[in-house]
């Protein structure tokens, strides 16, 4: 898989390693003669140890060859999050070295989550691209302000805090991308 193709939730191989992607940042210099780098924050598989890595938009990281599963959120179970396959029915037990940050995004019921597994064991989740959450609490929105975009902080429902428009009110649905972490629009 070439670098410019890999996104946030893949797992791949570097050194002989697993590793899921949890970040990626792209740098394209502007200078003549510059090449697109992109910044990987990856996690080992199992075993959550971090690493940044580099590479050029051409370089090539080999995708792990997974099993992936649809499946539903059941419920939470300590710090652990419960699946159940949307097929057989199987329920898979994700850790918190598994789930990450992306623990924020899990909502009562959610559907179309992918679980990825290696010899029967749950490695990594994958979520859909965007989800709709409540806010929960967020400072009102200023009377008389100008027209510009400024942005504020909004808990939502399941804990996270992201940059909100300043017109989105206390109690309001909203989608946000589950790869970027950021606002996308009303629900």
């Amino acid at each position: 898989m070439k670098a410019y193709d890999i996104k946030r939730g893949n797992v791949v191989e570097h050194n002989g390693s697993t590793w899921q992607v949890h970040a990626v940042e792209r740098s394209a210099p502007t200078g003549r003669g510059g090449n697109t780098t992109y910044r990987l924050q990856l996690y080992s598989v199992p075993g959550g140890a971090k690493l940044d890595l580099s590479l050029r938009a051409e370089d090539d990281l080999p995708e792990v060859d997974l099993i992936r599963r649809s499946a539903t959120f059941s419920y939470r179970d300590g710090d652990n999050l419960v699946f159940m396959d949307a097929e057989d029915f199987t329920q898979y037990l994700l850790g918190p070295e598994v789930v990450g940050d992306l623990a924020g995004y899990v909502t009562e019921g959610m559907q179309e989550c992918q679980v990825m597994l290696k010899d029967d064991v749950p490695i990594s989740l994958q979520l859909p691209p965007q989800v709709t959450l409540t806010v929960i609490e967020t400072a009102p929105e200023l009377k008389g302000a100008t027209a510009t975009k400024r942005p504020k902080p909004a808990r939502l429902e399941t804990g996270i805090e992201i940059q909100v428009p300043e017109y989105v009110l206390n109690g309001e649905r909203i989608r946000v991308s589950t790869e970027t972490g950021e606002f996308a629009g009303r629900a």
